[in-house]
C-alpha cells in the first residue's frame, strides 16, 4: 500500500481551457497522467493530490473532472489549490465526491499507520510581490488551518504525519515560515507541495531539513507522473 503525490492536474474536461497554450510539455497532458497514474499506482495505493485539481468555477462543473480522477487507480485525497474555485463548502464537496475520491479540509485522513493533513497555504513573506496587508492576512489563516489539521491528527492513532499544501511552505529562497514551525513542532515527515509552474520549480528547495522531508509534486514538475512517497 504506497503513497504517492501529484498536484496541479488543471483538468478541464468541461472547460475550454486548453493547457497546451502553458508551452509543448503541457499537450495532452490528462492522457500523460492516466497513462502513467495507471501504470504506477495501484488499486490499494493512495494519491495525494495537494491543489489546483479543476479549471471548473462551480462544484457542478467540477463533476466530470472529478469522475475522470476517481477512474483513475487508487484512493485520492484532494487539498483545495488557488485555482480551485470550485471549491465550496467542505460539506458541498464531500457529499458530490465520487467513490475513491475524498477531500481535506481542517482535519486528517489516516491511511494505515499515517495521518495525512494540510491545507492550500498562501505565499510566505519575503517572497516578491508579498503584500503586507492583504497576504499577511491569508498567510495567517491558512497557518490556522494547518495547525487544526495537525491537531486533528493528534487525536488519532498514528505513526507518521505527511502535510499536503499547494503552495510551498516557504520562499523562493527556502527561509523558514510559520508554515515550516509548524512542519517541525508537530515533526512531520514529509511534506509535498506544487503551485510552481515557472524555471523558480528548477530552484525550489527539496530535501530534508530540520527533520522534515519537503518534495515538490506539481504535474508538470514531475514529468506528469505521480512521485512515490512512501
Amino acid at each position: 500500500m504506497a503513497i504517492f503525490a501529484l498536484g496541479d492536474l488543471h483538468l478541464s474536461h468541461e472547460q475550454d481551457k486548453p493547457m497546451d497554450v502553458f508551452g509543448p510539455g503541457w499537450e495532452n497532458h490528462t492522457k500523460k497522467i492516466k497513462e502513467n497514474w495507471n501504470r504506477l499506482v495501484g488499486g490499494d495505493d493512495l494519491v495525494i493530490v495537494p491543489g489546483d485539481i479543476s479549471w471548473a468555477m462551480r462544484l457542478a462543473e467540477a463533476l466530470p473532472d472529478l469522475e475522470w480522477l476517481s477512474n483513475l487507480n487508487g484512493t485520492k485525497l484532494l487539498v483545495r489549490g488557488n485555482h480551485d474555485y470550485w471549491w465550496s463548502s467542505i460539506g458541498k464537496v464531500r457529499s458530490r465526491l465520487p467513490p475513491s475520491v475524498h477531500a481535506l479540509q481542517n482535519d486528517h485522513f489516516t491511511w494505515e499507520e499515517f495521518a495525512i493533513t494540510g491545507t492550500r497555504g498562501w505565499i510566505c513573506p519575503g517572497e516578491d510581490g508579498f503584500d503586507n496587508e492583504h497576504d499577511q492576512k491569508i498567510y495567517l489563516r491558512e497557518i490556522q488551518r494547518l495547525q487544526l489539521s495537525l491537531e486533528s491528527a493528534r487525536s488519532d492513532s498514528f505513526q507518521e504525519l505527511i502535510a499536503a499544501l499547494h503552495f510551498p511552505p516557504f520562499n523562493r529562497m527556502g527561509q523558514p515560515s510559520a508554515f515550516t514551525d509548524l512542519l517541525e513542532e508537530y515533526r512531520v515527515r514529509i511534506c509535498v507541495f506544487g503551485h510552481i509552474h515557472d524555471e523558480g520549480r528548477n530552484s525550489i528547495f527539496q530535501g530534508s531539513k530540520n527533520g522534515v522531508e519537503y518534495r515538490f509534486v506539481a504535474a508538470d514538475g514531475n514529468n506528469f507522473s505521480p512521485v512515490r512517497l512512501v
